[in-house]
């Protein structure tokens, strides 16, 4: 069966899709069978992987509130080994219409049952809040992996993720553990990073990633090209340490 992970923080800019969609390239890439399902209504994930959002008119959102089976909005990706649930800006809503419906915490976990084995690791990349949509992933996750970039706001309201991570263990989920947490947009060259850096180290200890992404225009780049790092340019320097980071997660898997 499958492993389910959450790519979480509720604040934006810190790297996650560029982190769901990267791993999830990279780790298909090593011959392992990979699901990204974005459930973002931005569908960032959804073009940085060469789709066309507003043309993918059936996607996660119908899955989740109008139960359209979800093995009919998965898509086959240009990567082989990479399938991707789609997302646009119909999911802006679902966080109103979720409140009506039965059971709205564990739409996506009740979903995942009937594909988790035909996956290796399926990724969920959440939107920026810890809303409906954020709740329904870490419900259906086995972990929480999340991204912090170097800057001084980095550990500003990590407690508030913390504190639902635990609400999910004990009223929904009580399995999930934090995968691990990734350091993004590092650069070597301002003090700051580095303090950053040690700061996040003291708090999470052994569950911070030895690999350390780093600021790199190559990955700025990419998405706007619909490619993973991989795709667009494998010898840059942010495709080698997403390279290190899916070796590093695969060897604790």
């Amino acid at each position: 069966m499958g492993k389910v992970i959450a790519v979480v923080n509720q604040k934006g800019g810190v790297g996650k899709t560029t982190t769901a969609v990267n791993l999830a390239s990279f780790i298909a890439e090593k011959n392992k069978k990979v699901l990204l399902i974005d459930i973002d209504p931005q569908g960032n994930s959804t073009l940085g992987l060469g789709f066309d959002k507003e043309k993918e008119t059936e996607n996660i959102y119908h899955d989740l509130i109008e139960s359209l089976p979800i093995k009919s909005v998965i898509k086959k990706t240009a990567i082989q080994n990479l399938d991707l649930i789609p997302s646009n800006i119909d999911l802006a809503g679902a966080e109103i219409e979720l409140v009506n419906i039965e059971n709205k915490e564990i739409k996506l976990k009740n979903a995942l049952q009937n594909i988790k084995n035909d996956y290796d690791i399926i990724f969920i990349d959440t939107p920026p809040s810890l809303g409906l949509l954020t709740l329904n992933a870490l419900i259906a996750a086995d972990s929480a992996l999340i991204p912090m970039q170097c800057e001084f706001y980095a550990l500003d309201g990590l407690g508030q993720l913390l504190r639902t991570i635990e609400l999910v263990r004990e009223s929904f989920n009580p399995s999930l553990v934090i995968e691990g947490v990734v350091i993004t947009m590092f650069d070597s060259r301002t003090n700051l990073a580095v303090q950053v850096v040690e700061e996040i180290k003291k708090k999470f200890q052994d569950k911070v990633y030895d690999t350390i992404i780093p600021r790199n225009i190559r990955l700025s780049e990419a998405p706007s090209f619909g490619q993973p790092i991989n795709i667009y340019d494998k010898s840059s320097r942010g495709a080698k340490a997403y390279e290190r980071l899916a070796d590093e997660i695969l060897s604790m898997k």
